[in-house]
């Protein structure tokens, strides 16, 4: 049962909450241990409350699941874990994950508290709404971004958040154009939204998302705001990563039916792998210049 619990909490994915740990770079905490203590309680919490929206989702997908020739295999749907047990541990999970929001401080807590209410209702009707279920998971992923800049106390920048949404929207739509081409005729038995999209669609949703994205990160490292903050132009240094690592994940896409898994594409394409790291070097060397960049 413990491990079908693991599982069900799907830590492969908690990836994604690496987005909790983005205002210690960019809020020049990066050196701050008692920033970084912090950053790190909130991306535990994190983990913890997606670990329930997992579950959550998997108690109210279970008959689709079985339908799905990949999803078949969750505990909940393959029958490992009892619907019951996975109730109690979501409640007993939650509590305790808030309980730890509520001491590293209230815009968390509040933060926190959104999250885990934006995804019940996700999994219960949004998800169920066209364009909503995407949009409602790029939400998500700016409440992870804000949760980490209220967990240390500093401001987040109106651009970052406009990236943050924009990638995921990206992201999301791309793991839609996924599911649609590998179900193919049985999509809408799966997940009764996909009915809504065709491949055509998303690849024009994804089309405006992906320019969008492009331009509100370089306007982000171009503008005087950025400059003034940082004390440096360099971060322009940084625009070809994000260029690259899109279109090497639109490649994925289209040419190697990836997509549907962003957190596992992330770990196991190596290119990618590799721009995400040399980003990150490049953006942390540019911003604390510990060159004289």
């Amino acid at each position: 049962m413990l491990r079908s619990l693991i599982t069900s909490l799907r830590p492969q994915q908690w990836t994604k909450n690496l987005f909790v740990l983005a205002a210690l770079p960019f809020g020049l905490k990066l050196f701050d241990p008692a920033a970084v203590a912090m950053a790190l309680a909130a991306f535990v919490v994190f983990c913890a409350l997606s670990g329930v929206v997992y579950l959550v989702n998997d108690l109210y997908d279970r008959e689709n699941d079985r339908l799905h020739p990949m999803k078949r295999l969750r505990p909940i749907a393959a029958g490992d874990l009892a619907p019951g047990t996975a109730a109690a541990w979501a409640g007993i999970i939650a509590t305790g994950a808030l309980g730890a929001a509520i001491w590293i401080g209230p815009s968390f807590a509040a933060a926190s508290t959104a999250y885990l209410a934006l995804f019940a209702l996700y999994s219960r009707w949004l998800k169920h709404l066209v364009i909503i279920d995407v949009l409602s998971i790029a939400i998500g992923f700016v409440l992870r971004t804000y949760a980490g800049a209220a967990a240390i106390a500093v401001p987040v920048s109106d651009w970052l958040l406009v990236c943050t949404v924009l990638l995921a929207l990206f992201l999301g739509l791309s793991k839609r154009r996924h599911e649609l081409t590998l179900l193919t005729a049985g999509a809408s038995g799966h997940r009764r939204i996909l009915d809504e999209y065709n491949p055509y669609l998303l690849d024009q949703m994804i089309g405006v998302v992906t320019a969008s994205t492009l331009m509100a990160y370089i306007i982000y490292c171009t503008s005087p705001d950025t400059v003034e903050r940082f004390g440096t132009h360099n971060l322009v240094l940084t625009i070809p990563f994000p260029i690259y690592g899109i279109l090497r994940y639109l490649y994925l896409v289209h040419r190697r039916d990836g997509g549907g898994n962003p957190s596992e594409l992330l770990i196991t394409d190596r290119p990618l792998l590799i721009c995400v790291g040399l980003w990150g070097l490049v953006t942390t060397s540019v911003i604390y210049r510990p060159f004289g960049i």
